[in-house]
């Protein structure tokens, strides 16, 4: 029986040795940080990354301690990075790492006790964090999941009166969740199989800045949105790095420039 296999292997063999090749071939799509980064009156910001989730709870409570919120959550291969400022105008947090993306019942008990979801993000294993907070402007709130970009969904949202808030993807799933009384007048999605540059500069110059950004190691989703009341400064710059932009991230504070989105996931085709 030993022998019979052999051809098997050998094939077995043949095929990922054609496979490899292909791969070198095709150039594997590349994965990589996505961060944005706004004007802001100088304010404290921190970020911690390649968080295990029951580390999680030490970071939020010192942050916490210290005044400040989580305005951020991804993944990165299982691991968690958390983005928490001054900046964000919250009364109160809470957060859940659950197994489920998404865990449903404790979204809708946050919801009945006046909490609207504020930052969430999923690992490839379909583990998720959700965070939410009080004292956001948002009257109303609604999400889905979809193993397709939810279009057809956010379109129909959109002439209710809801806008994009937040975003995640776990795996090739996205979630996204809406909200009415979000502040902005106009939105659009922008979706690609790498990083949508050529997009986003013609939005930027239409007077729109990106609010929210997922990505699966597919397709990179950015969100861009009109405030009904725009900023002194509307700078904002965007930055693609293969590990988390520690550095970069200092030297955009030192600028005043502070990041507003976070995303790991295809940037380039």
């Amino acid at each position: 029986t030993k022998r019979a296999r052999e051809p098997d292997a050998e094939l077995e063999a043949e095929v990922e040795a054609l496979a490899s090749r292909k791969r070198s071939r095709l150039g594997v799509p590349a994965t990589q940080w996505i961060t944005v980064y706004n004007a802001h009156k100088p304010m404290k910001q921190r970020y911690h990354f390649n968080v295990v989730g029951a580390r999680l709870a030490q970071h939020v409570v010192k942050g916490s301690e210290d005044g400040l919120c989580v305005s951020m959550v991804a993944c990165f291969q299982e691991l968690w990075a958390l983005i928490m400022d001054a900046g964000t105008g919250y009364s109160s947090q809470v957060y859940e790492l659950s197994s489920s993306f998404l865990p449903k019942e404790w979204i809708m008990d946050r919801w009945e006790e006046g909490y609207y979801v504020t930052a969430l993000a999923g690992s490839a294993s379909a583990q998720s964090v959700v965070v939410m907070s009080k004292g956001t402007p948002y009257t109303q709130q609604s999400y889905k999941i979809s193993d397709a970009f939810p279009f057809k969904w956010i379109h129909k949202k959109w002439r209710e009166g809801f806008f994009v808030t937040a975003m995640a993807s776990a795996g090739s799933r996205w979630a996204v969740v809406m909200s009415r009384n979000a502040g902005f007048v106009d939105q659009c999605v922008e979706l690609d199989f790498q990083y949508p540059s050529e997009g986003v500069h013609h939005r930027w110059d239409a007077g729109y800045r990106i609010t929210a950004a997922a990505a699966t190691p597919d397709q990179a989703a950015l969100v861009l949105s009109v405030p009904k009341r725009r900023p002194l400064d509307e700078t904002q710059e965007t930055l693609r790095t293969s590990s988390f932009p520690c550095a970069h991230v200092k030297e955009k504070w030192a600028k005043n420039l502070y990041i507003s989105c976070l995303a790991y996931g295809r940037t380039v085709s």
